[in-house]
């Protein structure tokens, strides 16, 4: 048995290494044997070989010449058969069966005709011929797949190393999976097993190997199969899906890993690299609804793409994104050195990973402050964009609440510096990345993106193009969210900290943030508000536990929660869209449009009110410069009136605080 295994194995080897130049010479070998059997089939004797010998070798001739040229026109002599797939077979199919039509006409339209061959040559040798050279072309082929299929089955079974693993999903991604785990033995993982929830998968068998059950009989399959790993290979999965079954695996006391969601699958293709720890992301994950590309892919492909604030959360994101759409230039713009040469860095290695996308697009990276008016009309000058995604933003809330002057010359001088330059240079579309604070605002940041909304329509109303704003809430992993701050307090031991045990907010995973955005960039005609689908408002505390929960804690035993009260401008609940404000849905069932009314209906506004805007704008910059922190929160009231007035007095009292304390300290330090 271990001379036969052996043996096997060599063979599988050498086929293995065969290459198209080998298969074009074994075609051409073969190719010149179908239509003598198929000769021999169709009259069932030896002995017309010798009768039709003439006719046969012109035919072998014509035949074999199709046959060749029309491989090589259908790409047969540029795969890689060792990892053959549906896509080959079905381009082997096609090739044949055009090589099988183009001899079939020769045959009964010229050579027959023009009795280039005998008389009573059998008119059914061509088909039976096209019959004979898929079955050799084929088996040639594909014998690559099954040797490299069997040189895997004999190092799995020679290596009972692995650790018993069940895939859970018996999907594309979970045979993927297994076909990894079976051909690099070194990762010590081997699979036993499928586990799936879906009625007529049960009992199957998929790549050698059966569905077991469902979710509900993973403590039993988990005993019955020693299992030590479970992995979650549903990248589709909804979070609340991700949630119960690593909390049955939690029960059966066996390891959970799981792979990213489907937003985050860039390429679609799944590794055992990719596998990783179950996560609060996964567990908040919604299920993804399959959208239409085409316009996003038609709206960014071959075009000049501008992110600003390239390096941050959501503009790393949407660099990869914007990326794998094949634009002819992308830039990064941002004031951060190391976060623009870091994203940089990391779309470089995947042009230098994929021909296509070198072939079609060029990265570059830009340092520049929005708030720089000059360099902003170089950058503009230098590349014109035709779409700018405009992600810079200062959104810390406590941290603007103390800094208000650098609130307003970022988030509003900044952003209509960045218009003003789209404008003058003729850019098509312009994104502006917005937030739910910017509803009914409590805090300078809030304000801010207000007012930052506010110049986006304006522009759009004046010029006519296609200048949009996208609303959603927070995102999950963002540098200096609350999930950061929580896995910072693990790590210290604790404790975690949430300002009230009723607080919620709206979350969202930054790749389907980023995936929204990026459609929403395609509805939009002009001067309209989108707003994503935040699904349900998730409260902090349960945030903070499912984290200690999957850090393998246990809260009041191993890390306590405090509370600490709401901070300067924070709000309980956030909100999606004020009270004089309609939405109506769009195309696409997780985006919606807003549509203000009254005061805020802008395509009402007379120029007389454009100008307005502008000019309490100026006011409020200069307030800026000067760093007079009280008149500036005055000033801002005047363009954002709904800017709540608690939270407002209260800000204002703590500014004059300050402002008071740190003319006492001037005047000490005088004496």
């Amino acid at each position: 048995m271990e001379r036969l295994s052996t043996t096997l194995d060599v063979v599988a080897d050498r086929l293995s290494r065969l290459r198209n130049r080998h298969f074009f010479a074994l075609d051409v070998l073969a190719l010149l044997f179908t239509p003598a059997l198929a000769l021999m089939l169709r009259l069932d004797a030896v002995t017309a070989l010798q009768e039709f010998s003439y006719s046969l070798a012109v035919l072998t001739a014509l035949f074999t010449v199709v046959k060749v040229a029309t491989f090589r026109l259908t790409g047969l002599y540029q795969r890689y058969w060792r990892y053959a797939g549906i896509d080959e077979l079905a381009r082997i199919v096609f090739g044949v069966l055009l090589a099988t039509l183009l001899q079939s006409i020769l045959f009964l339209g010229i050579v027959r005709p023009f009795g280039l061959i005998d008389a009573g040559f059998p008119r059914s040798v061509p088909l039976l011929d096209g019959l004979l050279t898929l079955l050799a072309i084929g088996g040639l082929r594909f014998s690559v797949r099954l040797a490299e299929r069997i040189k895997q089955r004999l190092h799995t079974r020679r290596d009972e190393s692995g650790e018993n693993t069940l895939i859970f999903g018996a999907g594309d991604a979970g045979i993927m999976i297994v076909e990894e785990m079976r051909s690099n033995p070194e990762l010590e993982l081997r699979p036993v097993g499928f586990v799936d929830d879906d009625p007529e998968k049960q009992r199957m068998r998929i790549r050698g190997l059966n569905v077991l059950g469902t979710r509900e009989d993973l403590p039993r399959l988990v005993r019955e199969t020693e299992a030590r790993l479970v992995i979650i290979a549903t990248p589709r999965a909804s979070g609340q899906t991700v949630r119960e079954i690593a909390e049955i695996c939690e029960r059966a006391r066996v390891k959970t890993k799981t792979i990213p969601g489907v937003y985050e699958l860039l390429d679609g293709k799944v590794s055992v690299r990719q596998l990783r720890d179950v996560q609060v992301e996964d567990l908040l994950r919604r299920r993804p609804v399959d959208t239409e590309t085409t316009k996003v892919g038609t709206l960014l492909r071959g075009t000049r793409v501008l992110v600003t604030g390239g390096g941050g959360s959501i503009g790393s994101e949407l660099c990869r994104q914007i990326l794998s759409l094949h634009p002819d230039e992308l830039l990064l713009l941002g004031h951060g050195e190391n976060s623009i040469f870091r994203i940089e860095r990391e779309l470089r290695k995947r042009l230098d990973d994929s021909p296509a996308l070198q072939a079609t697009t060029t990265v570059r990276s830009v340092i520049a402050d929005i708030r720089d008016r000059d360099r902003l009309e170089q950058v503009f000058a230098a590349f014109r964009p035709q779409v700018v995604f405009h992600a810079a933003a200062h959104k810390h809330v406590p941290l603007m609440e103390a800094n208000v002057e650098e609130a307003v010359t970022n988030n509003i001088q900044g952003t209509r510096q960045l218009l003003q330059c789209a404008e003058a240079h003729d850019t098509d579309r312009f994104i502006l990345i917005s937030t739910d604070k910017a509803v009914n605002p409590t805090s300078i940041m809030g304000a801010t993106k207000r007012v930052a909304e506010m110049l986006v329509r304006d522009a759009a109303l004046r010029t006519g193009r296609a200048y949009t704003a996208v609303r959603f809430g927070n995102v999950l992993g963002s540098r200096g969210s609350v999930l950061e701050v929580f896995r910072d307090q693990i790590t210290q031991g604790g404790p975690l900290t949430v300002t009230h045990p009723e607080v919620r907010r709206y979350f969202m995973t930054i790749p389907e943030a980023v995936h929204l955005v990026l459609q929403a960039a395609a509805l939009g005609d002009g001067g309209e508000v989108f707003l994503l689908d935040m699904g349900e408002p998730t409260r902090i505390i349960d945030l903070a536990r499912d984290l200690i929960r999957l850090s393998g804690m246990e809260e009041g035993r191993d890390i306590d929660i405090v509370f600490t009260g709401l901070r300067p401008g924070e709000k309980l609940f956030e909100e999606l869209s004020m009270d004089d404000e309609t939405f109506a849905h769009t195309e696409h069932e997780k985006i919606m449009v807003c549509t203000p009314n009254g005061d805020h209906a802008y395509a009402t506004w007379s120029e007389e009110q454009h100008e307005r805007l502008h000019w309490e704008i100026d006011r409020l910059v200069a307030t800026a410069r000067e760093g007079d922190a009280v008149q500036l929160v005055y000033r801002l009231t005047d363009l954002v009136p709904d800017y709540a007035d608690e939270k407002r007095e209260r800000l204002l009292e703590r500014l004059e605080q300050a402002g008071t304390e740190a003319q006492a300290r001037l005047r000490a330090n005088a004496s």
